[in-house]
């Protein structure tokens, strides 16, 4: 199972305590994962590692809403697979919560 977190730097919709908190876990958990600066700028731009991510198999993605982080990997022309990721929502849930689920 791979981890991508997402920083969402230019959209800051995601609480600045949660991103940090979720960050340091994982960078304390010592498992490896990829974290990107925004996914939403990236869907703008296109970025063909978007589509890397949706050709990796299992990922679990540390974001914002799911429906959102879904559509943009759509407008990006590389939508996600029905199956095997995961999109958890930095946006309303705990820190730990997050860090339970990406880490479990």
């Amino acid at each position: 199972m791979k981890i991508l977190y997402c920083n969402c730097t230019y959209a800051k919709v995601v609480p600045a305590d949660v991103k940090k908190d979720v960050l340091r876990r994982l960078c304390d958990s010592g498992q490896a994962f990829d974290a990107v600066a925004d996914l939403c700028d990236m869907s703008a731009r296109k970025d063909a590692a978007l589509r890397k991510i949706a050709e990796g198999g299992d990922t679990k993605i540390a974001a914002c809403y799911p429906r959102a982080v879904k559509w943009l990997f759509h407008a990006a022309g590389t939508p996600l697979p029905s199956e095997g990721v995961d999109v958890l929502n930095m946006r309303e849930d705990s820190a730990e919560d997050i860090a339970k689920e990406l880490l479990a």
